[in-house]
């Protein structure tokens, strides 16, 4: 399943290059689901994903476990949901459009958060099931499953 050494990229031409992996995230109890990409982000806790999501995945976002949590925006309330991540080999995708699956999460807990543009993809329930080297200078990183 390792993805190694793959370039950072841009969300969007103006933005900056950085760590993010194509994924398709799914409510479990309704199979909706949504492609896109997330950001690597070793300072979230937990995984956050755009508020406007929800619906399109089949929740009510109100009906969601609320917790209050500190952005660098400043408190916010978040609505948790029970979802799960699909990770595809973002170099393969990009090359060839492979759209084999090489990882899926459990069904874990996600913060939908108002004011969030882009998926983040978190330590507790995300990264820490992986192995992640990043390469700043060479604007390189490696993922791998535990």
């Amino acid at each position: 399943m390792p993805i190694v050494q793959f370039p950072f990229l841009k969300a969007s031409p103006n933005s900056i290059e950085r760590p993010m992996l194509f994924l398709t995230i799914t409510n479990p109890d309704s199979g909706l689901s949504i492609d896109t990409i997330g950001i690597i982000d070793t300072g979230a806790d937990c995984c956050a994903i755009p508020a406007s999501y929800a619906n399109m995945l089949g929740y009510n976002l109100a009906k969601g476990k609320p917790k209050t949590v500190g952005t660098g925006n400043g408190t916010t309330i978040a609505y948790s949901h029970i979802s799960r991540i699909d990770l595809y080999h973002t170099e393969r995708l990009l090359k060839n459009g492979d759209t084999e699956k090489i990882y899926t999460t459990s069904e874990i807990e996600i913060d939908f958060m108002q004011k969030l543009s882009v998926v983040l993809l978190g330590v507790n329930n995300f990264l820490s099931q992986f192995f992640l080297c990043v390469d700043y200078p060479a604007k390189l990183f490696s993922v791998r499953s535990t």
